[in-house]
């Protein structure tokens, strides 16, 4: 029965992840299209409000909410090594419906790196860690005072203020770095956090008296502290740096210090045989190129023409040179003769025009 309440956790949490992906995505689409039929108003990048009269801006907030309350709970019933990763489908979705709806093209590279997050995501899942090592906020008090974690929380902490206040003011403008190690670095302690509060959440309503016991309160405070530097430093990045750049080394970053923080935190990959191991950090790494190459690649216009002849599409040419023979035939005869290939050329247009 204890091999089946994790099993159920375990599926309701990657449904909750997906479902978030899949909100979350939705939500940019949505609050695009409604900034979109602005067209004579004033719109948000000029400092206008009218989007706030529309009503499809505010089905994308709501989107939003939802979207971000179901990855909340999926962190109280899966493990953070599956979560974390999976919200990278977010990005995938928000591409595939701006294509439908909003005409933005997407390019091959894009429906490769689609290819690649979805072949990534799948092998992630398979692989993750099925067991919950946390089920109660005494066992997570426990984990807080584990020396592996102090070390590392220590680490972060020591790490993002020598980032904010050393080489912020120093590199900040020049290397996209900075501000995102910032971002990732705390971010794999606010996911800790939340996840504290999830299973907090979920004692409450069993019945526990919880509101009475000060690590929740605690666990809320790091939280909103934690998020708002987030914020911050993910603003600075994204207004220095153009977002295709910004965004996939967020999410590599991000993952990276979350699964690293989890498994010293909540032990996640103990019980992991060495396949599985190998199998996750291989999902991950795919999801990862395919996020780049939905991001890098984005503006770059892919024409046929850049495609090896054999794929390219047939020429309106009605006798195309199959043979290589003919082709090179071709190629030779129209340099070399341009002079005697004219004449007979333009004696017939003459006569036609005649």
């Amino acid at each position: 029965s204890g091999a089946a309440g994790h099993g159920a956790g375990f599926g309701a949490g990657l449904g909750l992840a997906l479902a978030s992906s899949a909100f979350i995505g939705g939500s940019f689409v949505l609050k695009k299209k409604g900034l979109l039929r602005l067209c004579g108003r004033a719109r948000a990048g000029q400092g206008g409000h009218a989007y706030l009269r529309e009503w499809l801006w505010w089905a994308g907030l709501l989107c939003m909410g939802i979207g971000e309350a179901a990855n909340f709970a999926a962190y109280a019933f899966a493990p953070a090594t599956l979560v974390t990763p999976l919200g990278a489908l977010s990005v995938l979705v928000s591409a595939v419906l701006s294509s439908i709806f909003l005409n933005e093209q997407l390019n091959v590279h894009g429906k490769i790196g689609c290819i690649l997050s979805i072949l990534g995501s799948t092998v992630m899942v398979i692989h993750a860690p099925q067991e919950e090592e946390v089920s109660s906020l005494e066992s997570m008090a426990e984990k807080l005072k584990d020396p592996g974690f102090i070390v590392f929380a220590v680490c972060v902490l020591v790490s993002s203020l020598l980032l904010i206040f050393v080489a912020g003011p120093r590199y900040g403008q020049s290397n996209v770095l900075v501000y995102v190690l910032v971002c990732s670095a705390i971010g794999s302690l606010s996911v800790s956090c939340v996840k504290g509060l999830g299973i907090a959440l979920k004692e409450l309503f069993s019945g526990k008296p919880v509101l009475k016991e000060p690590l929740g309160w605690v666990l809320l405070v790091c939280l909103v502290i934690c998020i708002s530097i987030q914020i911050n430093y993910l603003n600075k990045a994204l207004d220095i740096f153009s977002t295709s750049v910004v965004t996939p080394i967020y999410y590599v970053l991000f993952t990276t210090a979350v699964m690293m923080c989890s498994a010293i935190l909540f032990k996640e990959w103990q019980h992991l045989v060495l396949d599985n191991i190998i199998g996750s950090i291989s999902g991950f790494l795919t999801i990862v190129s395919g996020i780049f190459l939905l991001h890098a690649f984005r503006d770059l216009p892919f024409t046929p023409s850049l495609l090896p002849l054999f794929l390219q599409p047939a020429r309106a040419d009605p006798h195309p040179p199959w043979s290589t023979a003919d082709r090179h035939q071709c190629c030779q005869h129209q340099p070399l003769l341009p002079s005697e290939d004219k004449g007979p050329q333009s004696a017939q247009e003459e006569e036609e025009e005649k």
